[in-house]
């Protein structure tokens, strides 16, 4: 990472938020010589951070910049000049300075040597450390006084002016790591454009009988692909697996289309997506194989013979199938290939991976500064964005961190 022009002058900067933006925003400014002080209401930080590492420390993607940028969706182009400044290459560098090698997984995922986020995590609060970030535990921000910052700590009401401010609060899921979005109404007081969190990342509700979960809850569908049409009638359809609860769906192929499916449903009350339970199958095929005598065999028996249809296929299609169209080739080979299944609401957002909306981009600078709060900066996933699992929320949670960080230096030379 190229270190940016010492400022001259003595300047103190508050952080608040300790997550990966709120820390690479923290180093940005460190590096730049300006006193830093960061405030976080957990006990330690990066809580949601090495939560994330639990099952392997997706830290980015290997993917071309273009199908890369594709995947923030309506906010393409508030995102770009973020991943200009700290795009995904750069990200890998940074980490491998921090000594912490990475590779490039089979789905082009980029992880960690080692597939952990702690390692990452202790070396690099070591060097903002070295490079004199304070750190404010057990503080939570509670608002303004004036100019000055207020804080509840162990000890009671704090206050602390700085000269300029980066918050890097985080979204609405995990509220048990941080992300409550109590700071929302906080902003609200103050005129700040903020859009309603929404779960992103997210699984959905749909009326499984009880019979059907007693057997499959927890069960995953597994090689199967997923279609929607989105609220402006386009079409998506994505490969991979998903998994069955009590109360609906779930999984990464059910999180890389929840935006649209949740927005779906915000408009009309609910949304249908169809499951294609052979997607390595031309539905000519299937048709053939659905419609060949079976003689004595039951159907199911003759679906895992011809088709390999069992398991947790066999009981989707029993319970999404009417007993009549059940009887029918044609509508049962179609229904194989494209099964309606409704969903009727995301589930809570403290489920979800991560949260949709937040503070408008309309409201903030091309450095990410708030126009009506001079010196008053937002990063991270506390902004109006989202994306899907993959790497892709870490990277423009980090690279908006880099971009405050620098806007924060750059408002500090104009004004001071």
């Amino acid at each position: 990472m190229t270190n940016p022009s010492h400022i001259i002058y003595p300047a103190k900067v508050a952080i608040i938020g300790g997550g990966p933006a709120g820390l690479m925003a923290a180093e940005t400014l460190s590096l730049a010589g300006i006193h830093v002080d960061l405030y976080d209401a957990m006990p330690t930080v990066g809580r949601k951070f090495l939560m994330a590492g639990k099952g392997g420390m997706n830290i980015t993607h290997s993917e071309a910049s273009t199908p890369f940028l594709s995947r923030y969706g309506t906010r393409q182009a508030h995102i770009a000049p973020l991943l200009n400044v700290m795009e995904p290459q750069a990200l890998r560098q940074w980490i491998h300075a921090l000594g912490i090698n990475t590779f490039v997984g089979s789905s082009g995922r980029v992880f960690p040597t080692d597939m952990k986020a702690a390692p990452l995590l202790r070396a690099w609060l070591h060097r903002l450390r070295e490079a004199g970030v304070n750190f404010h535990m057990r503080h939570r921000w509670i608002g303004w006084d004036n100019r000055k910052l207020k804080f509840s700590a162990p000890n009671g009401e704090v206050t602390y002016e700085a000269d300029a401010v980066v918050f890097a609060l985080g979204g609405g899921s995990w509220a048990r790591l941080g992300s409550d979005g109590a700071w929302v109404k906080l902003f609200n007081q103050h005129g700040i454009a903020v859009s309603a969190l929404k779960p992103a990342n997210c699984g959905f509700n749909t009326n499984w009988s009880e019979h059907f979960t007693s057997r499959y809850a927890g069960s995953p569908l597994k090689t199967i692909a997923v279609s929607t049409i989105d609220e402006h009638g386009q079409y998506h359809r994505k490969p991979g697996e998903c998994m069955v609860t009590a109360h609906g769906i779930e999984g990464s192929l059910i999180y890389a289309l929840s935006a649209n499916i949740r927005n779906t449903i915000d408009n009309y009350g609910e949304a249908t997506i169809y499951l294609d339970l052979l997607p390595d199958r031309p539905l000519e095929q299937v048709l053939a194989d659905v419609s060949h005598p079976r003689g004595s065999r039951s159907l199911s028996s003759h679906l895992q013979s011809r088709l390999g249809v069992k398991g947790i296929k066999a009981g989707i299609l029993r319970e999404l199938v009417s007993a009549e169209d059940y009887t029918n080739p044609v509508k049962l080979g179609n229904a194989i290939k494209s099964l309606p299944l409704k969903l009727t609401s995301a589930r809570p957002i403290d489920e979800a991976i991560s949260s949709a909306g937040g503070v408008d981009f309309e409201c903030l600078n091309e450095q990410l500064m708030i126009k009506a709060l001079p010196g008053v900066f937002c990063a991270g996933e506390m902004l109006d964005w989202e994306a899907p699992t993959g790497g892709y929320l870490l990277t423009a949670c980090f690279a908006s961190g880099r971009s405050a960080g620098l806007g924060v230096i750059d408002w500090l030379k104009t004004n001071n």
